[in-house]
């Protein structure tokens, strides 16, 4: 059975928390096309909440 990647907007959610996570600046965003930056903010946002919440660590 072949493996299907990710759809591309979840996809760009997760590097978005990745780089929340890791403390990269959001103007970092890798993403030009609305959606994705969309996402992938959406995600940094999340993560930089979970970091301020002591969920995440560094």
């Amino acid at each position: 059975m072949k493996r299907q990647k990710r759809d591309k907007l979840s996809r760009a959610h997760a590097k978005g928390y990745q780089a929340g996570i890791s403390g990269r600046s959001k103007e970092l965003c890798p993403f030009q096309a609305s959606e994705s930056r969309s996402e992938w903010l959406g995600g940094w946002r999340e993560a930089i909440e979970d970091r301020n919440q002591g969920l995440a660590q560094r």
